[in-house]
């Protein structure tokens, strides 16, 4: 099947990389939080703040980078982003040991991490696009979507058995070192990739910096799917600390189920992203975008209605489940869509804005849930927000006439086959 063909070997390593750093970021999953109260003994306050604060911050420092890693080559950052998560994450059980880790230190993780993460999963998607054929972009996104769902739903379980057993920094180790094991993945990918040539000399120029919004915004299909995007990915976090609250607290579900509820709907991650490649080749891109692009948004109001007992327990499991296998199907078809609709010399530029922009509206509308919230309750939160989003398939791009593929000059990595 062509879904199941092989992309190359140097396809298989950087796989491999991404798949090591996803099972050990879901092994570390919620990491921060969790030292900061059972450490650091951070307020809840002070944790919120360590939450928000860490990736606006790296967003910031993100913003400027985006411009200098579209003109080096991408696989050295990449390696460079991978060892500097190492790093970072390497100070806390250092720190721990030592008696010496601060709230301060947390904040200065987390927007190493933030800063990092963006850089990477930018350079990533211009050397995926480089890596494999046009043709090929769904199958390849479609399988690190697959990976990502998998490790979402064993990471945090297995995680937090560890650290019951070993102590609060035993996943961060875990997840420390699945970001060197991805850098040595990444090393054994063999060829050389080009280095883009800046025309008007090489220091980074101040418009530079908002061409990727610049091409968000000026291409129509991009400047809907961004939009839809911003807001239905906005409004889905925001409701995950609301829904916390509103299990834990005021309907008194047990820990385990929590995290059951979670877990179990992951297995729709795997189920979505392995039918990707097929629907869109029986029903076309644009038809998939649009109609499981607005299936996402209508499942989230059934939280509101979340009940004690195994009936509610039921219901979470039966709502997160269809929106996880509507986005694992929705995602690899956008991300494809994106990679096709902009200039390799873009690339970059536009993944950092996209992210840069999908943070901010999270921290921004999560505030406003949680001022919501405090107003009026979790349940009623939720129910605004599920109402809200029902309005997002309205963005989405109305005709297939913009999916033409974006100019690219011809050459490409020589060493690619």
């Amino acid at each position: 099947m062509s879904a199941r063909r092989s992309l190359g070997r140097r396809f298989g390593w950087l796989w491999a990389s991404y798949a090591v750093s996803a099972y050990g970021s879901g092994l570390g999953f919620g990491a921060l939080p969790l030292i900061a109260v059972l450490v650091v003994q951070a307020s809840p306050a002070r944790v919120s703040v360590l939450a928000a604060l860490g990736p606006a911050v790296g967003a910031l420092i993100a913003l400027p980078l985006g411009p200098w890693v579209e003109f080096h080559r991408k696989r050295p950052v990449m390696i460079a982003m991978d060892l500097a998560r190492f790093a970072v994450l390497l100070t806390i059980p250092a720190a721990y040991a030592l008696g010496r880790l601060s709230f301060g230190q947390l904040l200065v993780v987390s927007v190493v991490l933030a800063t990092a993460k963006i850089a990477f999963n930018a350079a990533s998607g211009a050397f995926l696009k480089a890596l494999v054929r046009p043709d090929d972009l769904l199958v390849a996104n479609a399988r690190f979507e697959s990976t990502t769902w998998s490790a979402i739903a064993l990471g945090p379980p297995l995680g937090g058995a560890a650290v019951g057993l070993f102590g609060p920094v035993v996943t961060v180790v875990a997840d420390a070192l699945s970001y060197l094991l991805s850098a040595l993945g990444l090393t054994a990918i063999r060829g050389h990739d080009d280095r883009p040539r800046r025309t008007g000399g090489s220091r980074v120029r101040a418009g530079e910096l908002l061409d990727g919004w610049r091409h968000l915004f000026t291409h129509p299909g991009l400047r809907a799917l961004y939009l839809n995007q911003v807001l239905v990915s906005g409004l889905i976090m925001a409701t995950e600390p609301l829904l916390a609250v509103l299990l834990l607290g005021e309907l008194g579900f047990p820990p385990w189920q929590y995290g059951l509820a979670f877990a179990v709907p992951c297995v729709g991650g795997l189920i979505g992203s392995r039918l990707a490649r097929r629907v869109v080749a029986r029903y076309g891109q644009h038809r998939i975008i649009r109609i499981v692009g607005a299936l996402r948004a209508i499942w989230l109001v059934g939280l509101a209605f979340v009940q004690p007992g195994l009936v509610g327990l039921a219901t979470v499991i039966a709502v997160e489940f269809a929106i996880i296998i509507c986005m694992s199907l929705y995602n690899p078809v956008l991300a494809t869509y994106r990679l096709q609709q902009t200039p390799k010399e873009r690339v970059v530029r536009t993944l950092s804005a996209w992210s840069i922009g999908s943070g901010a509206a999270i921290a921004v509308l999560s505030a406003l849930g949680g001022l919501l919230a405090q107003a009026t309750s979790p349940r009623t939160a939720i129910t605004v927000a599920g109402l809200v989003i029902l309005a997002s398939p309205l963005l989405l791009p109305r005709r297939p006439d913009t999916d033409r593929p974006a100019p690219e000059r011809a050459e490409r990595i020589s060493t690619i086959a």
